[in-house]
């Protein structure tokens, strides 16, 4: 018994090892900031260099079916598919952003429009400082774009050209080929679709449910029936329960390719003229 639990262990170990090598040979085309020295930071930032930085919530209602970190898995997906075939320096994801339309629901937490905006211009500033001139956000929301269009033109009086995943855009001709819900945009049969694609692990298909009201009035997401806003019980906004795996693929791999391409665009991009201050 004694031998064949050593064997075991022995066997265990080995395997860890392997997969560890493995891991270790996996080859990606570009670079995880996070994981350079200043040193080789310094070698790696000129100014041909491309910056990319993930964005998704990592607290942010997503119905009762999905997680609360569900952008921030989806930013971390997309961080890795960018990885293995752009020619990029992947910043940190960050975390937290302009996310007013779900206040009402527990968990969900939004920065101030300003401090939003600010938070994306302080960062690329920040880097661009040691010479890259051109970032790209991995945007996976849709309210983050009210305070990325402020910060795009704000560093572009700087010299420095930010742009920015525009998801219903990117996303639009094949949602509509393999979209079946009445409607809606949030937790819906769409995201749910890409989340069994991205993150099987994170969905409960067994709390999936329809919730779809028509908008009233320009204001977010609400709890209040009588309340302007779009009316949700649940938090979701659609029919998840049309989810499948094989529509997440499709529109999954439809943006990873949106984004490679707008990736390469700003690669041949010209970079703005500094404007003199006022």
């Amino acid at each position: 018994m004694k031998r064949y639990l050593l064997t075991l262990v022995l066997a265990l170990i080995a395997t860890f090892v392997v997969q560890g090598q493995t891991k270790n040979l996996v080859k990606t085309k570009g670079l995880l900031l996070e994981e350079l020295t200043w040193v080789e930071a310094e070698k790696v930032f000129t100014p041909d260099t491309i910056v990319t930085i993930p964005l998704g919530a990592e607290a942010k209602e997503h119905g009762p079916h999905l997680k609360l970190k569900n952008d921030w898995l989806m930013a971390e997906y997309l961080k890795t598919r960018v990885l293995e075939r752009a020619d990029v320096v992947m910043a940190p994801t960050i975390n937290y952003n302009f996310y007013p339309a779900f206040l009402e629901y527990p968990g969900s937490t939004s920065l101030r429009l300003e401090t939003a905006r600010d938070l994306i211009v302080d960062v690329c500033r920040s880097l661009a400082h040691y010479g890259p001139r051109r970032f790209y956000i991995i945007n996976t929301g849709v309210s983050t774009l009210a305070a990325l269009k402020p910060a795009a033109e704000s560093l572009a009086n700087e010299g420095i050209i930010l742009r920015y995943t525009d998801l219903l855009k990117i996303m639009e001709p094949v949602e509509k080929a393999v979209s079946k819900q009445e409607g809606g945009t949030h937790a819906d049969e769409i995201e749910t679709s890409m989340m069994l694609y991205m993150a099987p692990g994170s969905v409960d298909m067994r709390k999936a449910v329809k919730d779809y009201h028509p908008r009233k009035g320009k204001s977010g997401f609400t709890r209040n029936p009588n309340a302007e806003g779009i009316y949700s019980a649940t938090g979701i906004w659609g029919d998840p329960t049309l989810a499948t795996l094989e529509k997440g693929k499709k529109v999954t791999e439809a943006l990873v390719e949106g984004i490679l391409r707008e990736i390469e665009d700003l690669r041949r991009s010209p970079i703005p003229e500094r404007q003199p201050k006022q």
